[in-house]
């Protein structure tokens, strides 16, 4: 089991995302994502995702709202993710040339236009709706084939 955190960077009805480009082997490669990575040992999911964004793009966060968990089954092929989702929209600093690929702010009515995985349609709707959720995405060989969620 991978602990993991997905980061969504909001200012002016944009979100900062990232296009997977530049890291060999990275199963994202060619899609855009939120900011994120693995929960590292010691670490808290909100320390991570503070760090990550630290990482991938320069700025540090001031402020963080966890939206929901997304258990992604053997996504790899070898672990179940658990990712928890957060959205920013406090920050700070000057952006870098992210290691991971291109960063990009991306009007939020344009989001469904970009190169995502099939999952990121269907729950990157629910952050705007206010209630914490709990999902679990199902795909096999980067294809979706099912998922579920449960609202609170």
């Amino acid at each position: 089991m991978k602990l993991a955190t997905l980061c969504y960077l909001k200012k002016n009805n944009e979100t900062l995302m990232l296009y997977r480009c530049k890291k060999p082997g990275d199963t994202h490669i060619g899609k855009w994502n939120g900011l994120g990575g693995k929960v590292e040992a010691g670490e808290t999911p909100e320390q991570c995702a503070i760090r990550e964004v630290q990482e991938e793009s320069g700025l540090t966060v001031t402020d963080l709202k966890l939206h929901g968990v997304i258990t992604f089954p053997m996504f790899d092929g070898i672990d179940d993710w658990y990712v928890f989702v957060f959205t920013m929209t406090e920050f700070e600093g000057e952006m870098i040339e992210s290691p991971e690929g291109e960063l990009d702010w991306i009007p939020d009515d344009k989001l469904m236009e970009l190169n995502l995985w099939e999952g990121d349609r269907i729950f990157l709707p629910w952050i705007q709706g206010g209630r914490f959720f709990s999902a679990k995405f199902n795909y096999i060989t980067k294809k979706l084939i099912d998922w579920s969620v449960n609202f609170y």
